[in-house]
């Protein structure tokens, strides 16, 4: 639950080119898309992920960081469902 144990970088890796990105997560939003810099192509997250890091980073993001840490079921952006 601490923030100390929540890492706020992911490294994307693009499934169309491989290109791999290092970006900081938004902590107040779920990210849906991101471009990739080096092909363009959107990602966008799978089916049952939340958001693009939990579909193509290396850490996911941090409202599932909280809930894994606190052992709670892992609910994105405080949001269940599609979006």
């Amino acid at each position: 639950m601490s923030l100390a144990t929540i890492e706020p970088r992911s490294t994307l890796t693009c499934p169309a080119c491989g290109v791999r990105t290092t970006e900081t997560m938004p902590t107040d939003a779920c990210q849906y898309f991101y471009d990739c810099p080096a092909c363009s192509v959107v990602l966008k997250p799978k089916p049952g992920d939340c958001c693009v890091y939990c579909s193509y980073g290396d850490v996911p993001c941090p409202p599932i960081q909280e809930a894994r840490a606190s052992g709670e079921a892992a609910a994105c952006c405080g949001r269940g469902g599609h979006g």
